[in-house]
């Protein structure tokens, strides 16, 4: 937010990609946002409460946000049922599909909780997300079904905890694995 979106637009840069050109329009949507953003979420707050008060907030914020998304990310991605396929070595191509490959990489978790559901703003249903991102979180349920039906079909692996706390044990089980390899 404060620093590499900064590096990125005057790098020109994503890592080693480079970003196409932009247009004015996108130059001033950027610098709009970013003013924005920094007098609703910076001046205006230390304005109204003082800085310390502020600070200890923002931390705050930054702190529980950033847990929350990686506990998704974590039982989304890093659990047992999911794979870490390769690419071949020779010809750098995957194996799979990219719908099998999302289907097989991600995990849903918890998707009949609703309040995980809009917490998470959909992202419990990530095998839906990856396969169908512009698509709103609100029709997920339903696409599962027919993800899950089509999955079954074709003898492919659903990946799916129907509860939060069932996740929460694969993605230890998980790591302890990792821990035991050599």
């Amino acid at each position: 937010i404060f620093f590499a979106d900064y590096n990125k637009y005057f790098s020109k840069k994503i890592g080693f990609v480079e970003i196409k050109k932009m247009k004015m329009k996108h130059h001033l949507e950027f610098w709009i946002v970013k003013i924005y953003h920094l007098f609703v979420f910076v001046v205006i707050p230390i304005f109204m409460v003082g800085f310390l008060p502020w600070l200890l907030g923002f931390l705050l914020a930054c702190f529980v946000a950033g847990f929350v998304l990686s506990i998704v990310f974590q039982l989304a991605h890093t659990v047992e049922t999911t794979d870490f396929p390769m690419p071949d070595p020779q010809t750098h191509i995957m194996s799979d599909d990219f719908a099998k490959h999302q289907i097989l990489t991600t995990s849903n978790f918890a998707t009949k909780n609703f309040l995980i559901n809009f917490l998470t703003g959909g992202l419990n249903f990530q095998v839906e997300h990856h396969l169908f991102p512009k698509v709103s979180h609100i029709h997920y349920p339903q696409i599962s079904k027919i993800v899950k039906d089509t999955c079954s079909a074709c003898g492919i692996r659903y990946n799916e905890y129907k509860n939060f706390f069932p996740s929460i044990k694969a993605h230890v089980r998980f790591l302890k694995a990792l821990g035991q390899k050599d």
